[in-house]
């Protein structure tokens, strides 16, 4: 009798053990990860369906919002003001990949050099920028950008004789101004991804290209840049998805001016909600820049070849 009651309760609990172990081996990786999702889902997924439906309603920030369909993309169509912000932030896109980024690859190339001498020291130069305060950088490049009173005009007076450049004041200028700040703040930032990847890459294959007779440039573009390409690629789409959403600059040193001549997207997108409390508009806005970036960044994705197999 007792023989079969071992032989009924042990199964029971073989199957007891066999669940724990399948709800372990198979739930608890989900479980683990469920808090990125989560927080994902929260404060990404919802607020970008929050802002498109808020983009197909007028609403002033007061009451229950207004339901008027697609007039915000049609008005944005026809804005001239919308229009010119675009223009503005594919020049500073511009300005940021195929600026910004091979000249961190040449810092990276600098700081990479066998027997540099304070190669720490140079690294936290041109890192410093990255933690200076962008309201600190605006006041620093006013005072060296202004046009009667400027360090940068007072010095190509004295040297070149030249006439004062109003850089912050000039509609094209200021752009490439802008631009200019944009390469001195980011450009440390940057060169850290490439000075890890150009360490990482196999002293051998050097080697190998110098048996081969090959020169600085050869060995460049065929040991260096292919070792480095997933890197190269991951710069050049944060670059492109920063620049497109650029504001501190054009908002700190020109308000967007003179006239419009430096609004960027995002400076548009400020000023319909928080200065004309446009927020149907500023969300259309918005999903115009994030279906944009989303796109250009997508094909970027694939002419670079992230995610393909090295």
């Amino acid at each position: 009798m007792s023989t079969h009651t071992e032989l009924t309760v042990l199964p029971k609990n073989l199957r007891r053990r066999h669940g724990g172990r399948n709800l372990r081996g198979g739930a608890a990786p989900y479980l683990f990860i469920a808090p990125f999702y989560l927080l994902y889902a929260l404060f990404m997924i919802v607020p970008v369906f929050a802002a498109i439906v808020l983009s197909t309603t007028e609403w002033v920030g007061i009451g229950a919002p207004t339901f008027i369909g697609f007039d915000n993309y049609l008005d944005l169509a026809r804005d001239t003001s919308f229009g010119g912000a675009l223009v503005n932030s594919g020049i500073y896109t511009l300005i940021a990949v195929i600026i910004v980024v091979p000249v961190s690859l040449l810092v990276a190339q600098g700081l990479n050099a066998q027997g540099l001498k304070f190669r720490d020291a140079f690294r936290v130069a041109y890192f410093v920028p990255m933690v200076i305060s962008p309201i600190v950088i605006a006041l620093i490049f006013s005072l060296i950008l202004d046009r009667d009173y400027g360090l940068l005009n007072a010095s190509l007076h004295a040297l070149f004789g030249l006439p004062n450049v109003d850089w912050l004041g000039d509609p094209m200028i200021a752009k490439f101004a802008i631009g200019f700040v944009l390469l001195w703040r980011t450009v440390g930032y940057l060169t850290i991804f490439f000075l890890a990847a150009l360490q990482n890459v196999p002293k051998e294959l050097y080697e190998a290209a110098a048996l081969d007779g090959a020169g600085r440039w050869r060995t460049f573009t065929t040991v260096t840049l292919p070792s480095i390409r997933p890197v190269a690629a991951f710069v050049v789409v944060t670059s492109f998805i920063s620049a497109a959403q650029l504001f501190d600059e054009p908002y700190l040193l020109t308000k967007g001016g003179p006239g419009e001549s430096t609004l960027s997207v995002a400076m548009f997108i400020f000023r319909a909600a928080f200065e004309r409390q446009q927020f149907g508009y500023a969300a259309a806005a918005g999903v115009v820049l994030f279906a944009v970036v989303f796109i250009v960044s997508q094909a970027l994705n694939r002419i670079l070849g992230i995610g393909r197999d090295q």
